[in-house]
């Protein structure tokens, strides 16, 4: 979804890291989630799905070096892409929960940029309403009262492979190189 964004708007893709902090119980359910810099948001629910502070510390240890991991996979030749002064669109394929997107959301305010927006095609109402204190703007084209998972709204759902996470960036990388000679 960045990518065809990036390519329709004529600007750059970057990926802002982030990692879901899995419920003790259930790892496909979110109980937080942490940027790059640590940060984290904790969900309220986190305590009564079995999230305790300890937990979450071993939590946040474990997805911050899957992070630090991902970051040299994915652009190991460049820093991330400096958003400071500059508009900033920030993609999901869905909200379930929010915390992954509040995480991203967090993370690119940090940089400082002119304008936030958060886009998504589908979202929980009341996900919507966790977010959009993190986003100038929220653009989101569905927000039905019975969203169990995200997949549900697609016709397809494939897991996006980190080696195609790495060719979309490459393809910025390349087209940037190009542009400076």
């Amino acid at each position: 979804m960045g990518r065809v964004l990036a390519d329709e708007l004529g600007g750059e893709l970057d990926v802002v890291l982030v990692r879901k902090l899995r419920s003790p119980d259930s790892p496909e359910f979110a109980v937080g989630a942490i940027d790059e810099s640590g940060w984290a948001y904790i969900a309220g629910h986190a305590a009564s799905a079995g999230a305790d502070e300890a937990y979450l510390e071993r939590e946040k240890r474990a997805q911050l070096e899957t992070l630090r991991k991902r970051r040299a996979q994915y652009t190991p030749a460049r820093a991330p892409i400096d958003a400071k002064g500059r508009i900033v669109i920030v993609v999901d394929d869905g909200l379930a929960t929010g915390a992954t997107m509040m995480a991203a959301l967090h993370a690119a305010r940090a940089q400082q940029p002119a304008r936030l927006i958060c886009a998504v095609p589908v979202a929980a109402p009341d996900s919507l309403a966790r977010v959009r204190p993190y986003a100038d703007e929220m653009v989101c084209l569905e927000a039905p009262e019975q969203l169990f998972a995200v997949a549900q709204f697609y016709r397809q759902f494939p897991q996006v492979e980190d080696e195609d996470v790495v060719a979309l960036l490459a393809h910025d990388a390349k087209a940037a190189g190009a542009s400076m000679r």
